[in-house]
């Protein structure tokens, strides 16, 4: 009898191993299967997505966001010039350059195209306080929603953002792709780049702008068409004093430029409070739309602009950039 009951426990001991060997070795399968497909699933998003390439010699043509508000505009019945002027990373201020980096992406030169430390921190901000409240977008994911997406929001489109900053980041330098940037950010409706930005904002070139108003154009970015100056509101006042702090605690500026630029800003930002005041950044609007197409690029041809646009120079011509504290890898030389 004992024996008979020990027989019975083996077999059902060796029954239960089988059916884990099985379990796992199904999940196995499906894992590999999985990969599989998400490999290739990639490997179709990368070659149907647009060639990062050719921004590495040309500038473009137009963007999905310039476009993008264009219809916007059009559907409005409204009229929509675009104010944007080309400019060389020597004739930005090095203290705009500082204070974007430090204000949208302090990982810059650290960081493949995401940066996966800053999601994290993102993440579990948002769990925290109950609500998407913190962006993770690096500079060069900016760049390739501004390039190609548009302000859309999907799932879909956060992974076609991270496929299209993988190409940027593979196919230009981080110099080139900052340059970039700062020439088709948006930094009011209409109003396209750091140069057309400060133009419009200050009536100043981006290479003369103040430490604060650097603090300032940095700091509107997340909402920048919700951004009035006669009427600062408290998460533009709170961003920008930020700003300027980290600027000083990261040795972007000395303690006598942070006095006199705090002086600066509180005079910039002296107006009333809008009607519609509030602590965070608001949601920035989004398309219904689809993906605009790729954007067409030229060495010749640039958005249409309130001033004569200077191209900038392509990666082949590796021009200097002014010093600054935040050293950019040279220009390639091909």
């Amino acid at each position: 009898m004992r024996f008979t009951v020990e027989a019975c426990g083996a077999n059902v001991r060796r029954v239960a191993r089988s059916r884990r060997t099985a379990l796992l070795r199904r999940a196995a399968r499906w894992l590999v299967a999985l990969a599989a497909l998400s490999a290739a699933g990639l490997a179709v998003l990368w070659a149907t997505l647009p060639e990062a390439a050719p921004l590495a010699r040309e500038n473009p043509r137009s963007t999905a966001l310039i476009e993008q508000r264009r219809a916007e505009a059009k559907e409005r019945r409204r009229p929509f010039r675009p104010r944007q002027t080309w400019v060389s990373p020597d004739r930005l201020s090095p203290r705009l350059v500082d204070a974007v980096l430090l204000s949208e992406d302090a990982n810059f030169l650290g960081h493949d195209g995401i940066d996966w430390l800053a999601m994290r921190d993102a993440a579990e901000h948002d769990l925290r306080v109950g609500r998407f409240a913190r962006g993770a977008s690096t500079i060069t994911q900016q760049l390739a929603k501004n390039l190609w997406l548009g302000t859309r929001k999907s799932l879909w489109r956060k992974v076609e953002e991270a496929v299209l900053a993988a190409k940027l980041e593979r196919a230009l330098s981080k110099r080139r792709i900052l340059a970039l940037y700062l020439n088709v950010v948006e930094l009011d409706d209409g109003v396209f780049g750091a140069e057309a930005g400060a133009r419009h904002r200050f009536g100043t070139s981006a290479a003369d702008v103040s430490v604060a108003q650097a603090a300032v154009l940095a700091s509107m970015l997340p909402a920048p068409r919700r951004v009035d100056l006669a009427r600062p509101s408290s998460w533009l006042r709170s961003r920008s004093r930020r700003l300027l702090d980290r600027m000083l605690a990261a040795k972007r500026v000395s303690a006598e430029e942070h006095l006199r630029a705090s002086a600066e800003l509180e005079r910039i930002l002296a107006g009333p409070r809008p009607m519609d005041d509030g602590e965070d950044p608001p949601e920035e609007e989004s398309a219904e739309a689809g993906p605009v197409a790729a954007a067409p690029t030229s060495t010749t041809t640039s958005t249409t602009t309130s001033t004569t646009a200077t191209p900038m120079p392509t990666a082949t011509e590796g021009a200097t950039p002014t010093p600054t504290t935040i050293v950019l890898p040279p220009a390639p030389q091909r």
